[in-house]
């Protein structure tokens, strides 16, 4: 039988992560695809904790709640967005809901119409892209580099195609890894403010930081309020199962965006908010993150380690300060959507760069590796095959 889709599906396309995670979950592969935390260090007695003291309030935390989410977490979360300087939104200017990923979707329900502008780095997350797209958005790729967004390409870029958002993903982005300098940072407010464009920062990641002597200001820190909006999750620092992200703005899009969920979903897991609201308060959350940045660095070590000495043709890449992920770019020769497909026969995963992409300018020679889900005794096997395919597999190009 034939169904009558709705046109707008044309534009739905499966994610380039899910698929590889479909295809090392069903045998022997070590993978650097999934932008994955370590399911051994999920904080699991404090979860568990977590649970029963919100099951021991009685009844009342199965019941329906309002759209807006649990208002003790956004509370809790007016306080650490203020730690990191976010202090222009109160808890009645944020939302809670599943995964920051569905903070980008309902921004996007809301704000694009067919054909609007919205500007990104490139590469790119590629989920953002997705969603973008669905949405039939257009979308301009600004020239960027290891410091963020060019100040010239941007302004230039602002004045020609006039858009409606600015989408960026400035600390410890996925998947440059990169980290914006406090000029490109400031400028881009300055240029937001000048021309009148909201920016949609992404900071899934910030949390996840290396050197705490150095410090990555939010843009939305550096805002009064009016033009930014702010998404988070607790997925990398917590446990992704709970599904609980948030997104602050200002109080107008907000209250439209709530609107837009009611029609979506009611309301985000409660059980999940609530249980999040007793880690904040009963558990020692930042031990555990501190926890998390200290065993990720020295993952992330292990990994440079086995790139300084493989001797790849074309190699290159930026030292992560924090997140999830090294980018590589390769010999130009090499593309890397073919090169996947030896390296998963040979027990090794990774992401290729395409998807990350906007336009025509894409590096088919790039790939994306995530080094916080692998074990120490996994990083140094699974780099050493990645390794011999891409050598193996330079020979042959």
């Amino acid at each position: 039988m034939r169904y009558a889709f709705a046109k707008r599906v044309r534009h739905l396309q499966s994610s380039a992560v899910r698929d590889i995670l479909k295809v090392v979950g069903k045998g022997n592969v070590i993978s650097f695809a999934g932008g994955m935390p370590d399911d051994e260090l999920f904080p699991l007695d404090g979860v568990r904790e977590a649970f029963e003291n919100t099951f021991a309030t009685g009844k009342k935390p199965l019941q329906y709640i309002e759209t807006e989410g649990y208002l003790p977490l956004r509370e809790v979360l007016v306080e650490r967005m203020g730690r990191k300087g976010i202090t222009n939104y109160d808890a009645s200017e944020i939302l809670l809901t599943t995964g920051s990923q569905q903070a980008i979707d309902l921004f996007s329900r809301v704000m694009f119409n067919k054909g609007d502008i919205i500007l990104t780095e490139n590469p790119t997350y590629l989920a953002a892209l997705q969603v973008f797209e669905s949405y039939e958005a257009n979308i301009i790729p600004v020239d960027s580099d290891e410091d963020g967004m060019l100040a010239d390409d941007l302004e230039r870029k602002i004045k020609k195609y006039k858009p409606k958002c600015i989408y960026v993903v400035p600390t410890f982005s996925n998947p440059a890894g990169k980290v914006w300098s406090m000029e490109r940072r400031r400028h881009l407010i300055q240029l937001a403010h000048k021309y009148h464009v909201m920016i949609f920062e992404d900071d899934p990641y910030g949390d996840i930081q290396f050197n705490m002597e150095e410090t990555y200001t939010p843009i939305a820190a550096l805002d009064d309020g009016t033009h930014v909006l702010y998404t988070s999750t607790f997925s990398k620092t917590v446990v992704p199962a709970l599904r609980t992200g948030w997104i602050a703005g200002p109080h107008q899009i907000i209250r439209i965006m709530s609107q837009a969920k009611q029609a979506n979903d009611l309301h985000s897991n409660s059980l999940s908010q609530q249980a999040l609201y007793h880690m904040c308060q009963d558990f020692d959350l930042d031990g555990h993150i501190e926890k998390l940045r200290t065993v990720y660095q020295s993952r992330m070590e292990i990994m440079l380690e086995e790139l300084e000495k493989a001797d790849l043709p074309g190699l290159s890449y930026v030292v992560p300060k924090g997140g999830m992920f090294f980018w590589i770019q390769l010999d130009e020769r090499i593309d890397t959507s073919e090169l996947l497909n030896v390296a998963v026969k040979k027990g090794v995963a990774f992401v290729p760069g395409a998807p990350f992409y906007v336009g025509k300018d894409v590096q088919k020679n790039a790939l994306r590796l995530n080094f916080t889900h692998a074990t120490p005794e996994k990083l140094r096997k699974g780099m050493g095959l990645l390794t011999s395919v891409i050598k193996e597999h330079y020979l042959e190009v």
